[in-house]
């Protein structure tokens, strides 16, 4: 066998059905083993490295299996960082193949030589080069299950060509695959004995538990299993950012998104009262705590922490109690036991937070439905959450960084258990939404893949366009268009700075770029345009469809970000959601 089909049998045996990529002069050998089984494992080109990468990493989120891409040698690895480094600081298990410059060249000046393996180091759980094809099956098995186990992660393999076409004798290899490393969290772990009864003792006594459910939640997809133990003891859920979804938004025990971006004012109060906090796959970290400082009643010696990242437990505040352990296992080991938790003790604090979540939500109502022009993102919200709800059928959403984040975090109200909703934090870099419909499309294709996304990302992966025609995949695009780098002007005027400078530029004309690629497309700049336009879009389903939404920017009014608000001498926990200029 050649090492190229060594590599593809492994992939097969793991369980990949879709592998994203870009051609180039390296990856040839490659490109021949995969086309040799193209009934087995689909190849996905890409128009961008970059691009393929945050293909695989919508499929990880989406999905419980690894996403992996490939890449040719030299600037396509080096366009390939920015998608690794967000998939592993955002726990997405994601595996990039790097075909690179054959062994004999190193060191002597050939094309495109970069030393891979330390340049994926800093921001993977591993990073390797192959340098014997018999140890290819041994270095796949690690791989995946380094990017499986633990904490889910991305992992990089440096593969030289000379690998590709070397040829080994099958009978002195194994092709086996370790099946518990086919999905993850591959060898969850539970908790040690007596901690869950610590736990229980503790909620006991508790007159406000509160579960702050983050990213590890969806990770685990244990949103089910929690809102069983929650409803089981009465206990309110709020969620991070990364952890929406665990709960139906309409629920009486879900109490919103707590932190910095786009935060839900009672959800951040509920964790300043409450008396005991559980995060649940939670580093607990800086949009969580606005920067350490909120809750100002600190949570030492209030707080109990489940993860399965050892590294994370007790890292920003003195815990209560940690828990080690896989959330849906803990929270199926809990649901196990006899509760024996008095659900009316907690009733008072429950309904608490249900008069301030209706008080919130009673203010938000002339915003929600405001026909001013240029169109208010919460308007554009209440239009897609109408339409989503009307269409009955699930979705797979991917929000990029910029004017939806906020927003969509804040109004987007899901109450499909079905559809799932994602905005990658660890880096917050443009430019991943509109080619993360590729692979959640691959992802489910029962689900319709939605992107969201502002002018500034559009620029960055207009390109991908041509990938969703080509394929055919019936994704809705929504492009929140303003002609501005909206998040940083919105802090040049901040800092007081009304001149600002080096971010702006010419409103695209998404409908006519889009068109031009044969994407089906509106231009909506009205509510009604927008509301017709989302009808017609959720209607089509042969092929990929572009909604052009002009809509305020962010630079034009302080949006619901906690720390911005404060900066400004207003009041962030203020439930009457006030408009608020920068200057």
């Amino acid at each position: 066998m050649k090492g190229a089909d060594i590599l593809v049998e492994m992939l097969i045996g793991y369980g990949v059905d879709t592998i994203f990529g870009v051609p180039g002069d390296t990856n040839v050998p490659f490109y021949e083993a995969l086309q040799m089984r193209e009934d087995r494992i689909r190849h996905v080109m890409a128009r961008d490295e970059r691009s393929a990468g945050y293909m695989a990493d919508a499929y990880g989120r989406f999905t419980n299996r690894p996403g992996v891409f490939e890449c040719p040698s030299g600037a396509g690895a080096m366009y390939s960082l920015p998608p690794v480094a967000e998939s592993n600081g955002s726990s997405v298990p994601v595996i990039l193949l790097t075909i690179d410059i054959p062994l004999p060249g190193e060191g002597r000046g050939v094309l495109t030589e970069l030393d891979c393996a330390k340049l994926f180091e800093p921001v993977t759980k591993m990073s390797v080069q192959v340098k014997s094809a018999q140890k290819l099956p041994e270095i796949i098995r690690r791989a995946f299950r380094t990017a499986c186990s633990g904490k889910p992660g991305a992992v990089h393999l440096q593969i030289p060509e000379d690998m590709l076409l070397a040829e080994v004798d099958p009978a002195t290899i194994s092709l086996h695959v370790e099946e518990e490393c086919r999905t993850f969290p591959a060898f969850p772990t539970r908790p040690e004995a007596g901690k869950l009864e610590a736990l229980m003792e503790l909620i006991r006594q508790s007159e406000r538990p509160l579960i702050v459910a983050g990213g590890g939640v969806s990770r685990a997809d244990a949103g089910g299993v929690i809102t069983r133990f929650a409803e089981g003891c009465n206990i309110p859920i709020c969620t991070t950012m990364t952890g929406q979804g665990t709960i139906d938004d309409d629920h009486r025990l879900a109490i919103g998104v707590i932190g910095d971006n786009g935060y839900h004012p009672h959800a951040n109060w509920a964790l300043e009262h409450s008396d005991l906090a559980i995060f649940v796959g939670s580093r607990i970290g800086s949009v969580v705590t606005i920067g350490w400082t909120f809750p100002k009643v600190t949570l030492n010696r209030r707080l109990v922490q489940i993860d399965i990242a050892p590294e994370v437990m007790g890292n920003n505040y003195q815990n209560l109690l940690s828990i080690l352990g896989d959330a849906r296992l803990t929270f199926g080991d809990l649901l196990a036991q006899d509760l024996r938790v008095d659900g009316a003790r907690h009733e008072p604090w429950v309904r608490e937070l249900n008069d301030h979540r209706a008080r919130f939500w009673d203010h938000a109502a002339p915003k929600l439905a405001a026909d001013t022009l240029p169109m208010r993102p919460e308007r554009v919200v209440r239009a897609f959450n109408d339409a989503l709800e009307s269409s009955g059928e699930p979705a797979l959403i991917y929000s990029d960084a910029g004017t939806p984040t906020p927003y969509m975090t804040r109004y987007l109200r899901i109450n499909d258990n079905r559809t799932r909703f994602c905005i990658p934090r660890a880096f917050g870099g443009l430019g991943s939404a509109l080619p993360a419909a590729v692979g959640a499309w691959r992802a489910a294709a029962d689900k319709r893949p939605i992107a969201l996304f502002g002018d500034g990302s559009f620029g960055m992966t207009v390109g991908e366009l041509e990938t969703l025609v080509r394929l055919q995949v019936p994704a809705i695009l929504m492009l929140f268009n303003n002609g501005t780098f909206g998040w940083i002007k919105g802090l040049h005027r901040l800092k007081g700075h009304n001149q600002c400078f080096g971010v702006d530029f010419l409103p695209p004309d998404g409908a006519a770029i889009a068109s031009a690629f044969g994407v089906r497309a509106w231009t909506a700049k009205t509510p009604a345009d927008l509301d017709a336009a989302l009808a017609g879009a959720f209607a089509h389903r042969t092929g990929p469809c572009l909604i052009d939404v002009h809509v305020e920017s962010i630079a034009d009014r302080v949006p619901p970000v906690y720390s911005w608000l404060t900066r400004r001498g207003q009041d962030p926990m203020a439930l009457e959601a006030a408009d608020h200029g920068y200057l």
